[in-house]
C-alpha cells in the first residue's frame, strides 16, 4: 500500500491550484495504518529551497486501511513555492516527495508547486475563451493602393502573390527578407466580416511599424505605420470597424530591440541622430555599445537586430510613462492591448510598468506575453521570472498544449502526456490567466499544422520543402489528425487562435515558408473551413467550453476524456486517434466527427479512429 496524495483531486488539496494571500489552503494525506505514523508536516520552501513555514497535519480518521491527516493553512504573501511531506513513525523519519501524474515516493522525487498570486491579480474576464485570429499582415489581403513614398529601401513586391516568399540567402549569405506581398490594413478592414463569421473576437496583428523587413520585427519607428501597410488613419478605421463587429485589435510589442537602421539607432545614417553615429546622440545609452559604434549587444547575435537596455530612463519613459509613450499613443488611437515579443528577455520591472500603462489607458486591455514552455515557474537568464506570481501578464503563448496535441493526435503519445501536460498547466496556471491562454497550433515561428500532421517524413533540403505538396494519401491521414487536433483546441481552456490560412488548410514549414498569401481561391466550399465556422459558433454558445474547469481521463489507449465543468453542467470531450472504441456518455449530442454510432438515451457511443464527440451531459 502506497501513500497517497494527488495535488490535482480535490480530495487531497483544495483550491485546486493557485491560492491568494490570506485564503485557506486544505491539503489531506492518506498513510496506511500498518506503517504506525506519528506525525506529519507539510513543509513549504521558497524557490531558493530555504524553508518558508512547517504546518502540522491532525489525524483526523482511519478509513480502509488508511489513517487521513490534515492540515489547513494559508500562505502570508505572494510568490512561488515548493512543497513536501516530512513523516514520523514509530521506527523512522522520511520525507516524501511527487512521482510521475499524480503517485507519491519516499525520498526521492519531486516536490510539488503552490503558487501564490496577487488578490488583486484581475485580467479581462469578457474575454475568456474567446475565438483568436493571428495575422501576418504582408501576406493577408490587400485592398486598395498605398503611398510608397518613405519606404525602406531596398524592397520589392511579388507580382505573383502565390509565388513562395524568398528563402535563399543572397550572394553574401543572407536572408534579407525585403520581398513583400502587399497585404495592408485596408486589406484586413475589408475582411472583418469573413473573421466575424468565423466566430473571431481577438485580431493578433503581427508587427505593424515601420520597418525595413517583411516581418516587421526590426522595428525603425515606434509611432509609424508601415509605408507598405498604410498610415495610422488607416490603423484608426480598423479598430473602429472591428470594435463597430465586437472585435478587438491585438498589436505586436517588440521592445527588447529595435532595428539597426531604425531612427534609434541609424546604422546606415538614414535618419541622422541616431546612436551608431552621434555619440551625443539622446538614443546612445538605450544600446549596449562593448566597442563603439562597431560592436554591440544584438539579439541573438543579429546585428541587424540591436538589443535595448529596457530600464534606460529614458527609453522607458519612451515606451511607457510619457504622456504620448508608445503604449498610450496606440492604446489611445484604438488597440486594445499587446502581444510582448520575447518576454522572456524582457525584465520582469519592465513588464509590470507595461502592463500598470495599458490599464491605465484601458482598464480591460490584454497583455500576452510570448513564453515557450511553463510560464509560472520559467527561469531565464538565471532568474525565475514572476509573470503571475506577480501578476504581470494577462495571458502566454501556450505552446505547451500545441505540443501535447501534436504528440497525441500523431500517436507519439497515447494520451497520458497529454492529460499529464494540461493538467498540470491547468495547476500552475491562475484560472483567469488560463482562461486567456493563446492556445495554437500554427504561428508564423512554426511550420503550418497541417504539414507538422502529415504522415510522411518532409524533404530535407528547404528548397524542396518549399514547393512540397502533400500527396493524397497525405492528405487523407493528415486532415483526419488535423480535424481531431483543432476539435481538442476548441474544447480545452484559453483562446483558440487560428493562424491566419490554418482555417482552410493551408500548407507551409519553417519561416518564411509558413508564410505565404492566403489563397483566398481555396476559401468557397472548403471543408475545413465550414469545420473551423461550427465548431467556432458552438465555442462562442457555450459558456462552459469558455470559462468551465477542465479535467482529463485516459487511460492510456489513444483515447482521451475532456470534461469542462462550470455551475453544474458538464460538456464532455471524447477523442479516439486509435483504433475504435466505445463508451457511454448520455446527453445532448452537440458536436461529433467518424462517429459509428450513438444512442440519445443510454449515451452509448461508437467512435472510429480520429473520430470525437461533443456532449452536453445530461
Amino acid at each position: 500500500m502506497r501513500i497517497l496524495f494527488d495535488s490535482k483531486d480535490l480530495r487531497y488539496k483544495s483550491p485546486f491550484g493557485t491560492v491568494v494571500p490570506g485564503e485557506e489552503c486544505r491539503m489531506t494525506i492518506y498513510i496506511p495504518a500498518s506503517v504506525k505514523t506519528r506525525e506529519v508536516y507539510v513543509i513549504l520552501e521558497k524557490e531558493n529551497g530555504q524553508e518558508h513555514a512547517r504546518f502540522s497535519m491532525n489525524y483526523s480518521i482511519c478509513e480502509n486501511e488508511y489513517e487521513q491527516f490534515t492540515a489547513r493553512f494559508s500562505v502570508d504573501e505572494p510568490g512561488l513555492y515548493f512543497y513536501y511531506f516530512n513523516i514520523e513513525t514509530e521506527n523512522e523519519e522520511f520525507d516524501l516527495f511527487k512521482e510521475g501524474y499524480d503517485g507519491t515516493n519516499m525520498e526521492e522525487g519531486d516536490k510539488w508547486q503552490l503558487s501564490c498570486i496577487p488578490s488583486d491579480f484581475k485580467t479581462p474576464e469578457y474575454l475568456s475563451g474567446s475565438v483568436m485570429y493571428q495575422i501576418f499582415p504582408d501576406r493577408f489581403f490587400a485592398e486598395g493602393d498605398v503611398d510608397l513614398t518613405g519606404k525602406m529601401q531596398p524592397f520589392w513586391i511579388h507580382e505573383n502573390k502565390y509565388d513562395n516568399p524568398v528563402f535563399a540567402p543572397d550572394e553574401n549569405g543572407e536572408v534579407r527578407n525585403c520581398d513583400f506581398f502587399g497585404g495592408n490594413i485596408r486589406g484586413i478592414i475589408s475582411k472583418l466580416d469573413y473573421l466575424k463569421e468565423l466566430g473571431v473576437r481577438v485580431i493578433y496583428l503581427n508587427p505593424i511599424f515601420k520597418a525595413w523587413s517583411n516581418h516587421r520585427y526590426d522595428t525603425a519607428d515606434y509611432k509609424r505605420i508601415d509605408e507598405m501597410l498604410g498610415n495610422e488613419d488607416d490603423f484608426r478605421k480598423l479598430c473602429e470597424a472591428a470594435h463597430e463587429r465586437d472585435m478587438k485589435i491585438i498589436l505586436d510589442g517588440v521592445f527588447s530591440h529595435t532595428g539597426s537602421r531604425s531612427i534609434y539607432f541609424d546604422s546606415e545614417n538614414e535618419f541622422g541622430g541616431g546612436a551608431a553615429h552621434d555619440p551625443s546622440s539622446k538614443y546612445v545609452d538605450w544600446f549596449e555599445f562593448e566597442e563603439y559604434p562597431d560592436k554591440y549587444t544584438s539579439w541573438w547575435g543579429v546585428k541587424t537586430l540591436p538589443c535595448v537596455r529596457e530600464m534606460n530612463e529614458d527609453y522607458r519613459k519612451f515606451v511607457v510613462d510619457d504622456d504620448d509613450s508608445v503604449i498610450a499613443h496606440w492604446i489611445r488611437a484604438g488597440a486594445d492591448g499587446f502581444r510582448l515579443d520575447v518576454a522572456d528577455e524582457l525584465p520582469d520591472e519592465f513588464i509590470s510598468f507595461i502592463r500598470k500603462r495599458l490599464k491605465k489607458e484601458k482598464g480591460e486591455s490584454l497583455l500576452i506575453g510570448e513564453v515557450w514552455e511553463d510560464a509560472s515557474n520559467k527561469s531565464s537568464y538565471g532568474k525565475r521570472r514572476t509573470y503571475f506570481t506577480e501578476g504581470e501578464l494577462d495571458s502566454v503563448m501556450n505552446y505547451p498544449f500545441r505540443s501535447a496535441i501534436i504528440d497525441f493526435v500523431t500517436g507519439f503519445d497515447n494520451g497520458l502526456r497529454f492529460r499529464d501536460t494540461v493538467m498540470s498547466v491547468a495547476e500552475n496556471y491562475p484560472p483567469q490567466v488560463l482562461n486567456l491562454l493563446m492556445n495554437l497550433l500554427s504561428t508564423h515561428d512554426t511550420p503550418r499544422i497541417y504539414s507538422v500532421l502529415s504522415p510522411y517524413t518532409p524533404p530535407e533540403s528547404k528548397e524542396a520543402r518549399a514547393n512540397y505538396h502533400m500527396s493524397d494519401d497525405e492528405i487523407s491521414i493528415a486532415s483526419e489528425r488535423y480535424l481531431a487536433a483543432a476539435f481538442i483546441q476548441f474544447v480545452l481552456p484559453g483562446m483558440p487562435c487560428i493562424y491566419y490560412g490554418d482555417e482552410i488548410g493551408m500548407e507551409g514549414f519553417e519561416d518564411p515558408l509558413c508564410r505565404k498569401w492566403f489563397r483566398w481561391d481555396k476559401v468557397d466550399n472548403n471543408r475545413f473551413l465550414s469545420f473551423f465556422r461550427s465548431i467556432s459558433k458552438i465555442r462562442n454558445e457555450e459558456n462552459i467550453l469558455k470559462k468551465g474547469y477542465v479535467h482529463v481521463e485516459t487511460e492510456g489507449h489513444g483515447v482521451v476524456t475532456i470534461d469542462r465543468e462550470l455551475m453544474g453542467e458538464t460538456v464532455r470531450a471524447v477523442v479516439n486517434i486509435s483504433y475504435d472504441t466505445e463508451g457511454y456518455c448520455p446527453g445532448q449530442m452537440l458536436f461529433s466527427k467518424n462517429l459509428r454510432y450513438y444512442d440519445s438515451i443510454t449515451g452509448k457511443y461508437e467512435l472510429g479512429r480520429y473520430g470525437f464527440i461533443l456532449v452536453k451531459k445530461n
